[in-house]
């Protein structure tokens, strides 16, 4: 088993193994870095270390997290032991089911142990934030920030390891009206950990004490972005998945002074002023839009410390896959087998990271209620999508598509296009659409009804197929003035190119009305209405970006020969969703094209990049 001390062990060590390529051109932290990681990262590439980066002393390394592959290689002595932690600690009865399974975790309970020292390798040099790697991903984004920090607090009514939490919280360090080396930008969205510790400290009239940590041992990074069950702290999981105990620093008595990972490459120490809040962004984030400027907590920056051979981990993020899609991977895979333990009923569970994860949930359950009924329709569905939205991170879910285990036991949960066909055979929109409107949606969200608020849609399907999904446009099509260039993008799946939202923003309700039942569009049962059909219709992650991330369910979503019974909506023939960009909507992300020119340049044939993307 290896146990990486620091990350530069684990550098050495995916360097030796050929996991890791050196670049030694110097490369430019503002954009060039991130557009050099996004291109590496869709070729499969290596991890990347930057040894010439312009205008500042530390080397930088991304990629770290770019493949499954990687990420077990890095994790090969630990990985079969933390999936079952996560199993005993959603299911104790499991220990005394089967003993022999667990009988290594005893030791692998003591690496879950921080370890308080007095002194660690980060407090070998102190410098300021200026002197920082200024990674800048996007070309609008408002200054540089930190893409892979690890957030520290504790309880301030219960302080201590127990209750403390790590968490990755985007954290901006120049531009914006910060005050240059003693301010930074604290972005962390609803749901969050560290929100229960802000609203203590504000509670009790006091600052909020708060460590960023950047690089260190890479199970420290994996521990702040896992979804991890009730009562099994960040730093605990980090030393189970690392393979050995965390060390964490305290530099004055417990009250005045938070600890940090003494392993760790840079820490940053300061407080929350709880009265302080400052414009945070704009940021090219996960959507593949940017987030936009709005108020976020301010941290008021004590100390930069560094150890001495640092290196500044990033990665850039945008529309998916991107990096971050192997850390959903990774989480899934520890975390999938045990999700029926911890919502009874559930087979699977999907978060669509090409829609952008919290727009678009899959999910698989069990269909057991009345199964003598002479015509099944989602009953036990409807109870379990409602305990899936009331879980953690999966309440941000804004469309939850939930099938019945029983209809197909072969259903694979990430074969989205499968996935997709057998819920549209099935579906009977007068019945099984369900909204949740005036509600919490992601806060990089922009699609909704204003920050953090939205609505959500559930389509429960059940049952044997009852229709059959056509891949051709059929020769009888005739569209409402206005739309045209229909395109299939699936099986049952159309989508047509509309009006702009500026010029006809109700054109999703003109579309539907100006058609009925009889129309030859409705033996497709989804239509989606879009602003470029030709791109929705090139490839299945185009459909899903546009569709989900452009609609919010009880604004967008229409349907032809629609009806409100008992205040339930449905519709009789097509379900229509308008998925043009409207009016609130973020812009999407484009590079800086004398900075593709540039990379392009450096990956040309005897480039010093050439044959890595």
């Amino acid at each position: 088993m290896t146990a990486y001390r620091s990350l530069r062990h684990c550098v050495d060590d995916l360097e030796r193994h050929g996991h890791l390529r050196r670049v030694e051109v110097e490369i430019d932290a503002r954009l060039e870095a991130a557009e050099i990681q996004r291109r590496v990262y869709q070729a499969g590439g290596p991890a990347l270390l930057y040894t010439r980066v312009k205008g500042c002393a530390f080397p930088m390394v991304s990629n770290l997290f770019g493949s499954m592959e990687r990420m077990r290689f890095m994790f090969r002595g630990t990985l079969a032991g933390v999936r079952k932690l996560v199993e005993l600690r959603t299911d104790p009865g499991a220990l005394a089911r089967r003993p022999f399974r667990y009988a290594g975790l005893p030791l692998l309970g003591l690496r879950m142990l921080p370890w308080a020292r007095r002194g660690g390798p980060v407090l070998a040099h102190e410098t300021t934030i200026s002197r920082l790697p200024q990674v800048v991903s996007w070309p609008d984004d408002g200054g540089a920030f930190i893409t892979l920090p690890q957030v520290y607090s504790e309880d301030p009514d219960a302080p201590g390891f127990a209750r403390s939490n790590l968490g990755m919280y985007r954290v901006q360090l120049s531009g914006g009206r910060y005050e240059p080396e003693r301010q930074i930008g604290l972005h962390y969205q609803i749901h969050r950990g560290i929100g229960v510790h802000h609203a203590a400290a504000i509670r009790r009239g006091e600052r909020l004490r708060v460590n960023i940590f950047v690089g260190g041992p890479p199970a420290l990074t994996v521990a702040a972005v896992m979804p991890l069950p009730e009562g099994l702290p960040e730093l605990a999981f980090a030393g189970a998945l690392g393979g050995r105990r965390v060390r964490m620093v305290r530099m004055a008595p417990r009250g005045d002074s938070l600890p940090f990972a003494g392993d760790a490459d840079f820490v940053i120490t300061g407080t929350i002023d709880p009265s302080l809040r400052l414009p945070e962004g704009p940021f090219g984030d996960h959507l593949g839009y940017y987030s936009l400027t709005h108020d976020f907590p301010v941290l008021a920056v004590e100390h930069v410390y560094h150890r001495s051979d640092a290196i500044w981990p990033f990665t850039t993020v945008g529309r998916p896959p991107q990096e971050d899609t192997a850390f959903g991977q990774l989480i899934h895979e520890i975390t999938g087998p045990v999700i029926p333990a911890v919502l009874p009923g559930i087979k699977a569970v999907h978060a669509v990271d090409a829609a952008g994860v919290h727009p678009l949930l899959l999910a698989i359950g069990s269909e057991r209620y009345v199964p003598y009924a002479p015509r099944r329709q989602p009953q036990e569905l409807l109870t379990l999508a409602s305990a899936v939205l009331g879980q953690g991170q999966m309440s941000l879910a804004k469309y939850l598509l939930i099938c019945a285990h029983e209809d197909a036991p072969g259903l694979d949960i990430h074969d989205i296009a499968g996935f997709l066909r057998h819920l549209l055979a099935r579906v009977d929109w007068r019945r099984d659409l369900h909204f949740h409107t005036r509600t919490t949606i992601d806060t990089l969200d922009y699609s909704g009804s204003g920050f953090n608020e939205g609505s959500k849609l559930v389509i429960a399907a059940v049952g044997e197929p009852l229709r059959s999904l056509p891949v051709e446009v059929p020769a009888e099509l005739c569209l409402p003035e206005g739309f045209s260039e229909p395109r299939v993008c699936l099986p049952g799946v159309l989508a047509v190119r509309a009006p702009g939202h500026a010029s006809r923003p109700a054109a999703g309700r003109e579309f539907c009305a100006a058609l009925d039942e009889r129309a030859a569009i409705n033996a497709f049962p989804l239509v989606v209405l879009v602003d470029d059909s030709e791109f929705v219709g090139r490839t299945l992650n185009n459909f899903l970006w546009v569709c989900f991330t452009r609609s919010n369910p009880a604004v967008d979503v229409d349907g032809i020969g629609a009806e409100t019974v008992h205040k339930h909506w449905g519709c009789r023939g097509s379900l229509v969703i308008d998925a043009r960009i409207k009016g609130q909507h973020a812009p999407p992300l484009v590079e800086d094209p004398a900075v593709s020119r540039r990379i392009d340049a450096l990956a040309a044939a005897g480039g010093p990049l050439h044959g890595l993307f």
